[in-house]
């Protein structure tokens, strides 16, 4: 990342709170989604956090396809399980009710499962399994998403990027948390190459033709107009195993989907027949299960650390000196960026400067 300056992770966590509310989303509901966006920069997943705040969520509400007071409507409820509507709503903040809700039920039957319908994007998954974590629990947690997707020997984007995330609390200073997409990379990413102005890896964008697109600005229109679509984790075809990310991102389309009755595939492009932007209608679930109900945590997690400890310490590859485990990179990122705050690089602060003036938020100061 070329990066121009640095902000504090308090400066911009305020500032992109204080422009929520500016939008409408009330005071509370704007707290909960600046913490989660900030909470992505702290982890070094930049695709996910500041970055985003403006073209996923700010313009979307001005658009009028997303609702800044969030609607959480329960539809259905079992003692370990529940249904939600959100309305359109704030994404971060039907997310966090859920696996607070999930968590609870946990709490007392040793499982919990929520599936949500008509949701917004949702910020990094992680968030929502380390709420679990946290709690002592294995949370997990998925969405879909519009689609981006080509399934195995298709050049048509159909599946969203749809991360399958786990969270798993151990003994060490972080928890063990998978949170990836189901393609080779995904949309944020692709935007933030664009920010920055670098070529794409080939693999990750296929278009029409099956030639592989590394131009960012290309891909992104190419996958907003269906002209290009991206590639399934393993990549295209059977070689590297492309239909295992298919069979994955399909899952959580299911899980997103089916469970709740909410939209699915093409219904999620964002755009009505005639081309008008509609709402995307997400759907999610969540999962937490309660290590106490099978185990002593303790002893849980020093298994669940051991068997990390064990991979780190295995024998290297030539030229690589280190293994990590998932949820290690960004506990390390924290501990770089702590003290320096959240890197900022020129077109995001041309991005905060814009939304300072529009929105008169004057009392802020900022390092560029």
């Amino acid at each position: 990342m070329v990066q121009t300056a640095y902000e504090s992770f308090d400066k911009m966590e305020a500032f992109m709170r204080d422009v929520f509310i500016k939008v409408g989303v009330p005071p509370e509901d704007a707290a909960v989604c600046a913490e989660i966006l900030i909470e992505s920069d702290k982890r070094g997943i930049d695709s996910h956090g500041v970055g985003r705040f403006k073209p996923i969520y700010i313009d979307r509400i001005k658009d009028g396809i997303q609702n800044p007071i969030t609607r959480f409507e329960i539809i259905r409820e079992g003692l370990t399980t529940v249904v939600i509507d959100g309305h359109d709503g704030m994404g971060h903040v039907i997310g966090r009710r859920a696996m607070a809700m999930t968590i609870e039920k946990a709490k007392k039957y040793g499982m919990g499962m929520a599936v949500v319908r008509n949701s917004t994007h949702y910020g990094i998954a992680g968030y929502y399994a380390t709420m679990a974590t946290q709690a002592g629990m294995i949370g997990i947690t998925g969405t879909n998403a519009r689609p981006s997707i080509a399934p195995t020997f298709g050049i048509e984007n159909m599946l969203g990027t749809n991360p399958l995330t786990v969270g798993i609390p151990t003994d060490e200073e972080f928890p063990f948390v998978l949170d990836c997409a189901t393609s080779v990379s995904q949309r944020g990413k692709i935007e933030h190459y664009d920010r920055i102005h670098k070529t794409m890896p080939k693999g990750w964008v296929i278009n029409r033709d099956g030639s592989s697109e590394t131009d960012p600005a290309k891909a992104l229109t190419g996958l907003t107009k269906g002209t290009a679509a991206l590639a399934p984790l393993g990549g295209l075809g059977d070689e590297t195993a492309g239909y295992k990310g298919y069979g994955y991102a399909t899952v959580v389309e299911i899980l997103s989907a089916a469970l709740q009755q909410g939209q699915f595939l093409k219904a999620l492009n964002g755009f009505d027949a005639d081309g008008k932007k509609i709402p995307y209608r997400l759907g999610h679930f969540f999962m937490a299960i309660d290590v106490s109900a099978f185990v002593e945590p303790e002893l849980f997690k020093k298994t669940t650390g051991d068997i990390l400890r064990e991979l780190r310490a295995s024998a290297k590859m030539p030229g690589h000196d280190r293994i990590y485990t998932a949820g290690e990179k960004e506990y390390l990122a924290w501990l770089s960026r702590k003290d320096t705050g959240v890197p900022l690089n020129e077109s995001l602060i041309k991005t905060i400067k814009a939304l300072k003036e529009e929105y008169r938020l004057d009392s802020y100061e900022f390092n560029f």
